[in-house]
């Protein structure tokens, strides 16, 4: 009989993600994922098999994690337009979504997500190629603030003035 988990998965995805955001790929390995956890590396190689399966199970966790919280947002919000639904959804790491297009289950993850958001955004902003066209430039708008946010801190834009030119 395995011995039961004393740090659960959320746990180690957790240290993986903050070691991905504070000095990217290369700072996550077993032993420093171990120092934030306390778990032996080898427990770690058990749990996850390779390095590379501990970050994608780490992914996959805040894949889903941000699925959750956009599906919570999109029916939490059906009566409000979009700049609430893009608020109700909350921060986004912008540069994980990046890195993660290179695994292709991943991608698949990020393009579904995507054309959820756009289409919610699309029946908050009318009916028609236009409301479609304008949730995928406000999407892209509001991913790229994010992103930018994190590098430079400060976007060039409001969200709230994009929403209006697009509507």
């Amino acid at each position: 009989m395995p011995r039961p988990r004393i740090v659960p998965d959320e746990t180690v995805f957790a240290a993986v993600q903050r070691l991905l955001s504070e000095g990217g790929d290369k700072a996550v390995s077993f032993g420093s994922v171990g120092r934030l956890t306390g778990l032996a590396p080898p427990t770690l190689v058990q749990r996850y098999g390779s390095r590379n399966g501990m970050v994608r199970a780490a992914r996959l966790a805040a894949w889903d994690a941000l699925e959750r919280r956009t599906g919570e947002a999109i029916a939490g919000t059906a009566d409000k337009g979009p700049q609430g639904l893009l608020k109700a959804i909350g921060p986004v790491d912008a540069a994980a979504i990046a890195a993660d297009l290179r695994d292709p289950d991943l991608a698949a993850r990020a393009a579904g997500w995507r054309m959820g958001v756009e289409t919610a955004l699309s029946l908050r902003l009318g009916a028609g190629p236009k409301a479609r066209e304008s949730a995928a430039l406000l999407f892209a708008a509001w991913q790229g603030q994010a992103l930018w946010w994190a590098a430079a801190g400060e976007p060039a834009f409001r969200l709230k003035d994009a929403v209006k030119r697009l509507t």
